[in-house]
Formats: structure tokens, C-alpha cells, sequence
């Protein structure tokens, strides 16, 4: 059984994952993951039809939320999973078919699926053949095979290699969107518009309408400004219900205690469980992602919530182990379990691994962790207290403008000489070192923003302070990257000028699709000069990637001298 895969950065050979994914995600579920994003499409179709028609389409923009997160790197590993996903969402296309067709809009969709390259001729009724009319087959081993018909670009309408990599890119693109779609929706936070685009994203390519190459430019484009208001929506159910963060410093070390680890990025499970918790005497600790969640003001209230364990996704497997307690998995990151842990990680909303108990949401939403509060009771936890000193988070866009005074004032009077976002994801793929020297070397009278699990190659850094603020400011969460833009916006308006004129250079790391979503949005706000690596995605052609230098000035990483040097000038090495 082959595969292909190469949405995320540690491609195999930086070309694509062709036997097993380097993630871990074996053939068969790589092949269901295909077959979903298939059915997605045919539901897509008829949603967009029934939008127009007025038909409520809720459950279906709740299916394409769901299969598109559960097919982002490192979420879920399950084939059930994936087996009972693709029968919903088929059952699901059927029942807004029989609600379209008294409208007669079934019977006059004749234009067909569009080809994109040739004389443009239209082949078949977009709802007589193609994905609006697949029969799901019965049993896994047979989805399988169907699944496999659609890996790579089988099933792309298209010959022209830029056209397929635009494709690919809006489809990684809306994955990172329904990543934060989907913890925005947890929290209350619904925008029809954003619904909306998905179901017109994964349409498209399929529905009969002629895309050139600009077009598609534009699509992508357009990912960009719907995950900006996919980060909007879940930055306000975050404030909204916990509050905004506040500078925190968040221990290193442990204390004598039963305890529960969390890892991912989900900030209700994390409420459920400490209120659950309450006077049992458990300690909770975060992990990775899970780390700004310290400065919310409504989360860090409960004594209970004490520190920060381990650094990255990627090195779960050698930090997991030596955690005394259950460990549970709120969203993406989670790697295969290891004997030595096992039997104490769980998971829980979209996370997925084959035989990992899973921790269920009931009909409003609400989980019962009992079963990961008792493994914690039976493990022995902390047996000692010890100081591994401290970090400090919770510098979001509050937390920054409220002092915008002083910035404004030190970057007048040149104690601030220039700003970095050193952010983006973390990874295993050497070249990622680039990213600690980078900020080690940027000079003192320099300030670092950071987010998302890249800031743990320096996270712990002792950078000092200029005029009282620290050079290090934690943002957040990747989806945080919405208060960097909003921090962004504001100094410009401050010193009245564009965001591409302020002393503020990015500096990004990538390695799956959420970031993809940030790159875009990044783009869609015409953000220029952004620098990337550890390397460029496979899924661009060089003609795409010449696009974005040509237009946008986006370029690689170099050495962080090189790139110190070529942003600051011959004196940027302190």
C-alpha cells in the first residue's frame, strides 16, 4: 500500500511521505484522510447550492470544520474514526439533497465539473458524477481503496502543476482555519461567512467554475482573510469567557503532588478539568501549547494550576515518560504513545490514536474526566519539590498596548531599536537551531514577540529588559498571531505609518498547516519581507514560489548573522 503526503514541513526528502508518514500516520489512514477530504468536497457542492436555496446548512458546515481540523498533521490517527466521519458526512449530503429537490436545483445543476486546462470543456452534472455523487463502499478495507484513488493529485482536475499546487495550498490553507474554526465554535463563536468559504474553498476546482492562475492566486488569498476571522472569533470566546491574559510568571519546576499533564491548545477542556479537580489534590501542569494559558485570569484563579512541563510536540516521547501522572491531549501535537506511557495518555475532542481512551463530549459539550482524575490518583506524582525557576507569559495584545506608552517612547528616544516575531511552529527536522542562535545574537537594544511551540528553542532565555518591559514578550498560542497583528496595526497607527514601515521584521518557522493559514493571512494583509525556513514548503512549484518573492519579498532563512545583518546592517551582531 503507497501513499502520498507532503502538507507538512517534514516531508520525507522535503518531496512527500510515499511509504509512512513522518508523522506516523500510517498508509490506510492516510488513504481514509483523502477519502474524507473527497466526500467534503461533494458536500461542499450541495451546501453551497443549499446556502443559495436557504436550506440550513449547520450540520454540514459542523462536518467541514471537523474532517478538515481531523486531517491536519499530528490530530488523528484513529481509522474508525475516519470510517464513521466519511459515512456522516455522506449521509449528511443526501439528506440536503432531498431537501434541495422539491426547489428542482438538483435537476438544473447541469454546467458540470469545470476542466481546468484544454478548451475548458465541462464534463458530467456536478451532481451526477465527481464527488457530489460518490457512493461511500461498505467496510473500511474498501474505503481504503477509494481513498487511495484520491491521494496526491489523482483527482485534480487539472494538468497545470502551479494551478495543482494553488489547489493544495487553499486546501492546507483551510485546514489551519478549521483548526481555529473549530475551537472558536466550542467557545459559542460562529461566523456564517466563514462557514460559508469552506464549503466554496473545497468546492472549488469542482464546481463548474474556470480558474486561472490568478484566480486561484486570489483563492488563497482569501484563506488568509478567513483565517483572520477564524483567529477573531476564537481570540474573543478566549477573552470573552477566561479574560484577557495578564503578564504571569509560570513555574518550571514542580512541587510534591498527584498531578495531570495537558498538552494541545484547548482552553475549555482545560477549565472542565481544573474544575473537576478542585480539592482533590492534583497539581495540573501544561505542555507545549498549553503553556500561555497560565496568564488567563479565570484559569490561573485555581490554586491547583501550578506549571509548565517539557518544551515542544516533538519531544514528547522522551519527556512523557518521566511525567508522573495521566497526560491528556486536547488538539493536534500528539505523537504515537510509547510503552513507557501508554497507559497513562488520553485524549480527547478531535485527537485520535488507535486503542488511546478517549475522553467524550456530551450533547452541550461537556466532558466527564473521571477516568483520567482516578489514573492520576493511582500514579504516585511529584514526590519532591523542585525550582527550576520560572517564565514569564500572557503578553497579548492587552497586555502590550496597555503599556504602548513606554514602547512608543523608547523606540523615539532609540533604547528599542528594532522588533522580531521569532514565531511559528517548533519541529524534529534539523535546521530549527536557527531559530535560538537567531534570537541569542539579536542585539540588546532589540525586542523579541514570540508564539506558538517555536518559542521553546529559547523560551526559557533570559533576555534582560529595556526601560523596564522584557526584551522576551510570549504572545500566546499560534492563533495568538491575531494579537501580533492587532499590536502590529496599533504601533502603526502610532507612528503613522505602514505595517511594512515599522521597525518590526518576522522572522517564521513552519511545520504544519495552521501556520500555512498564518502565512496567508500574513499575505492577504500585504505583508511583505517575511522570512521562513527551517525550508519552503514542497507543495509550491518554483513558479509559485517566485510569485510570492516577486510580490510579497518572501525569502528563506539563511544564518542568523546573514539575515541580522541584511535587517539590521553591518552593526546587528551585539
Amino acid at each position: 500500500m503507497s501513499m502520498f503526503c507532503y502538507q507538512c514541513e517534514q516531508a520525507a526528502k522535503g518531496e512527500g511521505c510515499t511509504k509512512i508518514g513522518v508523522c506516523g500516520k500510517q498508509p490506510d489512514v492516510a488513504a481514509l484522510q483523502d477519502l474524507v477530504i473527497w466526500c467534503l468536497r461533494g458536500l461542499a457542492l450541495v451546501a453551497v447550492e443549499a446556502r443559495k436555496a436557504g436550506v440550513p446548512t449547520r450540520e454540514a458546515d459542523e462536518l467541514a470544520v471537523k474532517g478538515l481540523f481531523a486531517t491536519l498533521t499530528n490530530v488523528n490517527f484513529d481509522p474508525e474514526y475516519f470510517e464513521h466521519l466519511a459515512s456522516n458526512i455522506i449521509r449528511e449530503r443526501e439528506s440536503l439533497k432531498a431537501k434541495l429537490a422539491p426547489s428542482g436545483v438538483v435537476g438544473m445543476l447541469k454546467n458540470g465539473i469545470a476542466k481546468l486546462t484544454g478548451n475548458g470543456d465541462t464534463v458530467g452534472g456536478k451532481f451526477e458524477r465527481g464527488p457530489a455523487a460518490y457512493t461511500l463502499p461498505s467496510g473500511i478495507a474498501s474505503m481504503v481503496a477509494d481513498g487511495e484513488k484520491f491521494a496526491g493529485l489523482k483527482s485534480y482536475p487539472t494538468d497545470n502543476a502551479d494551478i495543482a499546487s494553488l489547489m493544495h495550498t487553499v486546501l492546507f490553507g483551510i485546514r489551519g482555519v478549521a483548526a481555529y474554526a473549530d475551537h472558536a465554535q466550542i467557545l459559542g463563536q460562529r461566523d456564517e461567512g466563514l462557514y460559508a468559504f469552506l464549503h466554496e474553498a473545497l468546492a472549488a476546482g469542482w464546481d463548474g467554475v474556470q480558474r486561472d492562475l490568478g484566480a486561484w492566486v486570489g483563492l488563497s488569498l482569501k484563506v488568509g482573510e478567513y483565517n483572520l476571522k477564524a483567529m477573531e472569533l476564537l481570540d474573543a470566546g478566549n477573552t470573552g469567557t477566561y479574560g484577557h491574559p495578564t503578564p504571569t510568571k509560570v513555574p518550571l519546576g514542580h512541587r510534591r503532588n498527584k498531578c495531570i499533564l495537558v498538552s494541545g491548545h484547548d482552553l475549555k477542556d482545560l477549565h472542565m478539568l481544573l474544575e473537576q479537580t478542585t480539592g482533590k489534590g492534583i497539581d495540573i501542569y501544561t505542555h507545549g501549547e498549553m503553556l500561555p494559558t497560565h496568564g488567563y485570569p479565570e484559569l490561573k484563579k485555581y490554586e491547583h494550576f501550578y506549571g509548565h512541563f517539557g518544551t515542544a510536540w516533538q519531544n514528547q516521547h522522551k519527556e512523557f515518560p518521566t511525567f508522573p501522572g495521566p497526560i491528556v491531549m486536547t488538539t493536534n501535537c500528539i505523537q504515537k504513545p510509547q510503552g513507557a506511557y501508554e497507559k497513562n495518555i488520553f485524549t480527547t475532542g478531535l485527537v485520535g490514536w488507535p486503542g488511546v481512551p478517549s475522553v467524550p463530549a456530551d450533547a452541550r459539550g461537556d466532558k466527564d474526566f473521571s477516568d483520567v482524575i482516578r489514573r492520576a490518583q493511582e500514579m504516585p506524582g511529584f514526590t519532591d519539590d523542585q525550582d527550576k525557576g520560572g517564565v514569564m507569559v500572557g503578553f497579548a495584545r492587552n497586555a502590550v498596548l496597555g503599556v504602548a506608552d513606554k514602547v512608543i517612547e523608547a523606540v523615539k528616544s532609540g533604547a528599542i531599536r528594532h522588533f522580531f516575531l521569532v514565531a511559528g511552529c517548533d519541529g524534529a527536522k534539523p535546521g530549527r537551531n536557527y531559530y535560538t542562535e537567531f534570537v541569542e545574537k539579536a542585539p540588546k537594544d532589540t525586542v523579541i514577540l514570540t508564539l506558538a511551540c517555536g518559542k521553546f528553542r529559547f523560551f526559557d532565555k533570559d533576555l534582560g529588559t529595556i526601560g523596564g518591559l522584557p526584551r522576551l514578550l510570549d504572545i500566546g498560542q499560534c492563533n495568538d498571531a491575531y494579537s501580533a497583528i492587532q499590536i502590529a496595526v496599533a504601533l502603526s497607527k502610532a507612528f503613522g505609518v505602514g505595517v511594512n514601515e515599522l521597525p518590526l521584521s518576522m522572522v517564521l518557522s513552519w511545520y504544519e498547516q495552521k501556520a500555512v493559514a498564518i502565512l496567508l493571512t500574513l499575505l492577504h494583509l500585504g505583508i511583505t519581507n517575511i522570512r521562513l525556513g527551517p525550508t519552503l514548503p514542497a507543495f509550491l512549484t518554483p513558479n509559485v514560489v517566485d510569485f510570492l518573492v516577486q510580490n510579497y519579498n518572501i525569502k528563506p532563512i539563511t544564518t542568523p548573522d546573514q539575515d541580522l545583518e541584511a535587517i539590521l546592517g553591518a552593526q546587528a551582531v551585539a
